[in-house]
């Protein structure tokens, strides 16, 4: 009897290779790496100047004229790695949220998190709440506030994915709705500037701005992978989970800091790029053929749609660069709408 369990507590606590580090897993993530940075690339050499891609590779590292480096460097590396760690960020946030809710739908987008941002910021804007603070402070403080009134209204001696995704989505509507109501309030301009900012945008991103995010990313992304064992372990159920020996408030708790500080760093630095973190998990999901969202390929996914859909932005209309949430939310749909189908089909749908 002993044996037996001590190989079922095996085969939970430490999934087959194949599910973890399977071939198909290593080769997509490799794969996606590769087309993150030529995507990168082809960003930083898009402009009013067009350059080869040689010459954008050697700026890169230092080598090439001045004039090239003085561009690359100082007028688009900033904006190109803010797209790249974003992307990053969201899919890395979305992928732990969908595997601890255990549900396809559950992402930053539709729980609250970056409409509470979006309200934070449209408040220091139309009512002077900032008090000095900047644009992206303000979205990180909203963010952080609107994922802590999720988990205290979702607990109820524990906090269920379930619940979480119930309550997340009441709050997403409560923080839309007073979104609306102080654009409406304010002046034109106030609300013109709130705009800009909460379709999420790339335009003249800094390395001020870069700094912050580049840190969380650094932090948190791997916390997320050191989390990744404990999380698979919540899959079996809270009962199951316990008897195991993991402290699951505990986990459940980690899990949703490290989500929610990444995209609030995220949302802070670009506003809040839509669907990417719904559907990047999504789709690195199907790549590698898991049970779950692997957070390294949903991360490099999210990368390679948000660098994407910034040159589909910036080349779309001539003259005018249209903000990257535009074209990550037309490109987002479809797949919402796909899940709610698939969803619907396989009888969990409602």
């Amino acid at each position: 009897m002993t044996a037996q369990l001590d190989r079922l507590t095996y085969r939970f606590t430490a999934p087959p290779v194949s599910g973890v580090l399977s071939p198909r897993l290593l080769g997509v993530c490799a794969g996606l790496a590769a087309a993150a940075f030529l995507v990168f690339c082809v960003e930083v050499s898009v402009g009013d100047i067009s350059l080869p891609l040689t010459d954008v590779l050697q700026a890169l590292f230092g080598a090439g004229d001045p004039g090239t480096r003085l561009i690359v460097h100082e007028l688009r590396l900033p904006r190109a790695l803010a797209g790249l760690l974003v992307g990053i960020a969201f899919g890395v946030s979305g992928a732990l949220l969908q595997t601890l809710t255990l549900n396809p739908l559950a992402s930053p987008d539709m729980m609250g998190i970056t409409q509470g941002a979006g309200t934070a910021v449209v408040a220091g804007i139309v009512l002077g709440w900032d008090g000095g603070l900047s644009i992206q402070s303000l979205g990180l403080i909203g963010a952080l506030s609107a994922a802590a009134l999720v988990y205290a209204l979702a607990w109820k001696r524990g906090a269920t994915g379930y619940r979480i995704v119930l309550v997340g989505i009441g709050v997403a509507w409560i923080c839309t709705s007073a979104t609306d109501y102080l654009m409406a309030r304010g002046q034109r301009f106030q609300a013109q500037a709130a705009l800009g900012w909460l379709v999420g945008n790339l335009n003249g991103r800094t390395w001020d701005q870069i700094g912050p995010l580049a840190t969380a990313v650094a932090v948190l992304v791997p916390a997320a992978l050191l989390l990744g064992r404990q999380l698979r372990i919540l899959q079996l159920g809270d009962d199951v989970a316990r008897g195991l020996g993991t402290r699951v408030q505990t986990v459940r708790v980690a899990v949703l800091l490290a989500a929610v500080g990444l995209v609030a760093f995220g949302t802070a630095a670009a506003g809040p790029v839509a669907f990417v973190a719904l559907a990047a998990p999504q789709v690195a999901q199907r790549l590698a053929g898991t049970a779950f969202p692997p957070p390294v390929a949903a991360g490099l996914t999210g990368a390679v749609m948000v660098l994407v859909s910034d040159l589909v932005a910036r080349k779309l209309i001539p003259d005018t660069e249209l903000p990257v949430g535009i074209v990550t939310g037309v490109l987002g749909a479809p797949v919402l709408l796909w899940l709610l189908v698939r969803a619907n089909r396989a009888g969990s749908g409602g």
